[in-house]
């Protein structure tokens, strides 16, 4: 098994999720294990290892990426007044594939 729970797990079906916003190429989901009382995951359905390795020909799906994270951004922030949009990168990334949190509310962990 690879170090891609987004992929391994939710692209494949295997572990189930609560859908938020979907394209084509992009999946808003709750998350499984929430850090936060609203947390929230976006991911493109290709793999792309991190924000670092994104390449030339992924700007359109970046594009896709930033506008279901700014609509799913609006929707948190009109429920809750406010959000976080985070995502992390190398010994922070635990999982290797680029993914966002949009999250609100104190940590719960």
């Amino acid at each position: 098994m690879t170090n891609d729970f987004y992929c391994d797990e939710v692209l494949s079906g295997k572990t189930e999720i609560q859908k938020v916003l979907e394209t084509d190429n992009v999946l808003a989901y709750h998350h499984t294990r929430p850090f936060y009382p609203v947390h929230l995951v976006a991911i493109p359905k290709k793999h792309i290892p991190s924000l670092l390795t994104l390449e030339e020909g992924d700007d359109e799906l970046l594009l896709e990426l930033m506008g279901v994270i700014k609509k799913v951004a609006h929707m948190v922030t009109d429920e809750s007044g406010a959000c976080k949009v985070i995502t992390n990168i190398g010994d922070y990334q635990d999982s290797k594939h680029l993914h966002w949190h949009i999250v609100s509310g104190k940590a719960l962990r």
